[in-house]
């Protein structure tokens, strides 16, 4: 259950001057979270990154093995003020995973502790920048991706679950989420079985998930075309990244107001939770490793696709 934690985080976010401290402020009365944030300033205004951290059981931070999972929240901006009042279509992207640090720290204070560390990173800017782009209007970010993902994927996470407002196109026509294969140094391999299954106990539907394409796994900059920015963090980690669309049937801009739906994010955060309970146990895998080392030894590395590529004059 994460309705009641996504509602909170909606509400806290819903306002024109929210910033980091404030979502720091709901974690202060968890032992044992950690919770920080860090104002950066871009060319075209500011954003504050914000980290939360709970430790497992057998998390390395207690000198454990379990593994660690990381979680992080892709978007513009919660806001396009002024041009827009009120929380934006992307905002999603901040909601779901705070709502996942919210609900795990709740969790951990009544006893039910998971094995493995969860690391939960994403940025809160009420007043992003747009951009015009080829569907629909998107939302923009005071700093640019290498930066988010400097402040946003972290070396500790042995895994992560990206989550992004994926609703600006006209490839899904599913309203809910949908989960993208996992990507890995370049390598976009197949769907791991363990979300899958995961995914449909969380949603009791069959599963859906978001092609994806060699462009979207490069980084931004490269001038070729991005579904979003849903796999950006893959081309900053040697871990396995797996994307977490919040989607819909219709284009949806994301600088749209109006346009959350609570039970989406809420779905979204359900099902990244049921992962990092059974990731951290070791009971949930993101891909066969046999199989991404032989595909090594085939064909080579990918790294260069993690890249901004060959420097042309053209």
């Amino acid at each position: 259950m994460a309705l009641k934690q996504t509602l909170t985080i909606l509400d806290v976010l819903d306002h024109p001057k929210v910033n980091g401290e404030k979502v720091i402020q709901l974690f202060e009365r968890y032992d044992g979270v950690e919770a920080f944030y860090q104002t950066v300033q871009g060319e075209q205004g500011a954003t504050d990154f914000v980290k939360i951290v709970i430790p497992g059981t057998e998390g390395k931070l207690n000198h454990g093995h379990a593994p660690s999972l990381g979680i992080i929240g892709q978007l513009g901006g919660i806001g396009a003020r002024p041009e827009r009042s009120g929380f934006v279509s992307d905002g999603d992207g901040a909601v779901a995973p705070i709502a996942v640090a919210l609900k795990l720290a709740e969790m951990k204070d009544r006893g039910d502790v998971l094995a493995g560390d969860v690391y939960i990173t994403t940025h809160i800017c009420p007043s992003a920048p747009t951009e015009p782009y080829e569907s629909v209007e998107f939302m923009s970010s005071p700093v640019d991706v290498f930066t988010m993902n400097q402040y946003e994927v972290l070396e500790e996470m042995d895994a992560i679950i990206s989550i992004d407002t994926t609703k600006g196109n006209k490839v899904m026509n599913h309203r809910g989420i949908a989960i993208s294969p996992t990507v890995k140094r370049g390598y976009v391999l197949k769907f791991a079985d363990d979300l899958i299954r995961i995914k449909e106990m969380t949603t009791g539907e069959l599963p859906v998930t978001i092609a994806v394409t060699t462009l979207d796994m490069t980084p931004y900059g490269n001038h070729v075309y991005h579904i979003n920015s849903i796999l950006q963090s893959a081309v900053a980690t040697s871990a396995p990244v797996v994307g977490l669309a919040i989607t819909t049937k219709s284009v949806v801009p994301s600088s749209g107001t109006g346009a959350n739906h609570e039970i989406d994010i809420a779905q979204a955060a359900r099902f990244s939770i049921e992962v990092a309970k059974e990731f951290g146990r070791g009971t949930a895998k993101f891909y066969n490793e046999n199989e991404f080392k032989r595909l090594n030894k085939l064909y080579g590395s990918m790294t260069h696709l993690q890249t901004l590529g060959v420097t042309t004059n053209e």
